[in-house]
């Protein structure tokens, strides 16, 4: 009989997407997946090979908001009967979470049932339903290594951020800087829904560079619908060639023949600039709960591998004087693209894969 893991995961990218590289490895070495998730989670896991695929009472809970919170807590306790209920029928051998509130019911059941279970923490800090598990749990793997918020005595290795098949198998060889007189390609993205900041600053402030320049850069930008039009109009009166869009679904091969990249800070973000081996100026998410972008985006910045403007310097004056030094430094590129690979970790799935195999 094949062993048995069940995935908890919360409905964002940054959730689903380790869960998906996590399930593709374990999953091509025979074993059965099942996964819990909630209603946004669920209508994003088509690319995950797990069967079945549970859709799971979650709600997230504030102090703020009274109210909110109480019915959140109901539920909740409904989620975890429906985990309970359903692990003592399929009997999973390791739970592993990946965070977010639809990934609290199945946790608590597992440790309650008495189950091996396994946090992965994609941010550089913990988060808060992470940190409900971490103590009792078998491991807490990370995506960085420093992890802020890590309870006393939780057992805490990290093993990177897995990511899907299609990026690692776009990885290039080498980085190779643009020539004094050649294309600069820069990929601009702002997370899985877009970023209204990096949509309307990145056109203006690629419009504002010198002429020398700026008809060297070749532009691919994820951008919010409503600022399409918008990047498309400021690019082509700049006289830049650019491709905009409000989605791209081969987001690897723009990644690996970018010769630098802009945008948010999130765990998958990073991790992926740096396994592709990528300069990049970074603005992270100022809301992002526990300022855990800055922290991610950290990691990049302390090898001189990266950028960071926080949303209220990221203008499109900095940004453009930002631009026209990095990109007319050709040492600088390649000195971070090289320290951005050197803290990459293309083989996360593979070990968080090994921590599930021993604690089965």
């Amino acid at each position: 009989m094949a062993n048995r893991l069940l995935l908890a995961a919360g409905g964002t990218g940054g959730h689903m997407f380790p869960a998906q590289a996590l399930a593709e490895t374990l999953k091509a070495q025979g074993w059965d997946i099942a996964m819990m998730t909630d209603a946004r989670g669920k209508k994003h896991s088509g690319k995950i090979p797990a069967d079945p695929i549970i859709e799971v009472k979650a709600a997230s809970i504030t102090p703020r908001k009274p109210i909110a919170a109480i019915l959140g807590v109901g539920k909740l306790t409904k989620g975890v009967v429906q985990a309970r209920r359903f692990m003592r029928a399929w009997k999973p051998d390791v739970v592993v979470g990946f965070g977010g509130y639809p990934a609290f019911p199945a946790m608590y059941a597992a440790q309650r049932l008495g189950l091996p279970t396994i946090i992965h923490e994609q941010n550089a800090v913990l988060g808060r339903v992470n940190r409900v598990f971490a103590a009792k749990a078998n491991c807490v793997a990370s995506g960085f290594e420093g992890l802020k918020m890590l309870p006393g005595g939780a057992n805490h290795l990290c093993t990177g951020n897995p990511m899907r098949a299609q990026i690692i198998g776009a990885v290039p060889k080498k980085y190779t800087a643009p020539s004094a007189k050649g294309d600069i390609n820069i990929l601009i993205v702002g997370g899985s829904l877009g970023a209204k900041i990096v949509s309307e600053t990145m056109p203006a402030a690629i419009a504002a560079l010198p002429q020398k320049l700026r008809k060297r850069i070749k532009v691919v930008q994820q951008t919010r619908p409503e600022y399409q039009d918008f990047a498309k109009q400021t690019y082509a009166e700049a006289g830049v060639e650019a491709i905009c869009e409000t989605f791209f679904g081969d987001i690897e091969t723009h990644l690996a023949k970018a010769h630098y990249v802009v945008g948010r800070a999130g765990a998958s973000s990073i991790s992926e600039i740096a396994a592709m081996g990528k300069p990049s100026l970074l603005v992270p998410l100022k809301i992002a709960m526990d300022d855990h972008q800055t922290g991610n985006a950290l990691s990049l910045q302390s090898l001189n591998a990266a950028d960071i403007l926080p949303e209220s310097e990221f203008t499109p004056e900095r940004v453009k004087t930002t631009l026209e030094a990095r990109l007319n430094d050709s040492t600088w590129l390649r000195s971070a693209a090289a320290a951005a690979r050197a803290q990459g970790r293309p083989n996360a799935a593979a070990a968080l894969a090994e921590l599930v195999i021993n604690a089965a």
